[in-house]
């Protein structure tokens, strides 16, 4: 087991008793682990998505599809595990909405 992944086991182990011995303390009503696979080409984050969802017995979920994003999850009641593959156009259509982020300010008056 790698490193990465023992460090995060054993902080989502730490949280859970954290919020255990301190219940007055706020926490939300749901929690998202995501896994973003590295950059490759749609047809290879799609493969990684497809085995990430052989293992963990579930579909590829669609309602994400028109964003450009291939996703499957399984849940934990209200924990989620979700692997989530950014395709090309939906990166590049991300690119072109933020390539005049801060060249424009509003007039301050």
């Amino acid at each position: 087991m790698s490193d990465h992944r023992r460090a995060l086991i054993n902080g989502l182990l730490h949280l859970a008793v954290f919020l255990e011995t301190h219940p007055n303390v706020p926490a939300s009503s749901r929690v998202v682990l995501h896994h973003f696979p590295k950059p490759a080409s749609d047809e290879d984050l799609r493969a990684e998505i497809d085995e990430i969802a052989a293992q963990i017995g579930s579909g590829i979920e669609f309602a994400d599809s028109p964003y450009g994003h291939y996703t499957t999850s399984v849940h934990f009641g209200p924990v989620e595990y979700r692997a989530v593959a950014i395709l090309a156009a939906a990166r590049a259509r991300h690119d072109a909405e933020s390539s005049y982020h801060g060249c424009i300010e509003p007039d301050a008056t």
